[in-house]
């Protein structure tokens, strides 16, 4: 892959963590708090918060068990919509990942989708410790018009939101370096997208470290004081 998939925009070393913290964080116990199926069961909590929003069948959960190390942190399918409810994981006491319902296409009773896709955008535009969405895209398909959707609303949301790819394994380079571009040409129009891009692969553990590193930096770092 070539190093603009790895690393595209402008993301510098202060969008990263430092790599004892990274690998100190990532080490900790990966452990799950809570469900949500309605918006009104919203937990409170007091750590910052790293959610990851895709269409249905994206990849999240391989990604968050990738990036925790864990097998089954994140329940994964190969059944779109197997993800029914804002699921919230503690990582070390630092960082709160959620893992939100897929939208699009999902094998499910048509109200049911309305529900959940009303509850993510419910969250995604209301929660203030939300400090970043890692919106999933799959590499193979680029951003479709719902993911559009979703971008449009965090933008007006000011909602801080940075583009990963998933299933990168899966495209050439050339194909993986095309969609990374037409991501960038997307920049000037959504006003709250994060200028790095980054191309994953949880089966390959690519991207992952990257991905760590930027993710980390958005914790609470308790050990420093």
């Amino acid at each position: 892959m070539s190093g603009q998939a790895d690393n595209s925009g402008e993301a510098t070393t202060a969008d990263m963590a430092d790599p004892e913290f990274v690998r100190w964080l990532f080490a900790q116990e990966s452990r799950f708090l809570a469900g949500v199926a309605r918006l009104e069961q919203l937990p409170a909590f007091d750590l910052p918060e790293v959610a990851f929003a895709g269409r249905s069948n994206v990849g999240k959960s391989s990604l968050l068990n990738a990036l925790t190390n864990r097998k089954a942190l994140a329940r994964t399918s190969h059944t779109p919509g197997r993800t029914r409810q804002i699921n919230f994981f503690d990582l070390g006491g630092r960082l709160i990942l959620v893992d939100l319902p897929g939208y699009g296409y999902a094998q499910a009773p048509k109200t049911d989708i309305r529900q959940w896709t009303r509850l993510t955008r419910d969250y995604l535009r209301g929660r203030p410790t939300l400090r970043r969405v890692c919106l999933l895209i799959d590499a193979r398909r680029g951003v479709q018009e719902s993911d559009r959707e979703v971008m449009a609303e965090l933008d007006a949301a000011a909602v801080s939101y940075q583009i990963v790819l998933t299933k990168a394994d899966k495209v050439s380079t050339a194909e993986l370096d095309e969609c990374v571009k037409s991501i960038e040409r997307l920049r000037k129009a959504h006003v709250a997208l994060h200028p790095s891009v980054r191309a994953t692969s949880a089966h390959k553990d690519r991207g992952i470290a990257e991905l760590r590193a930027e993710i980390a930096a958005l914790a609470t770092d308790g050990r420093r004081g």
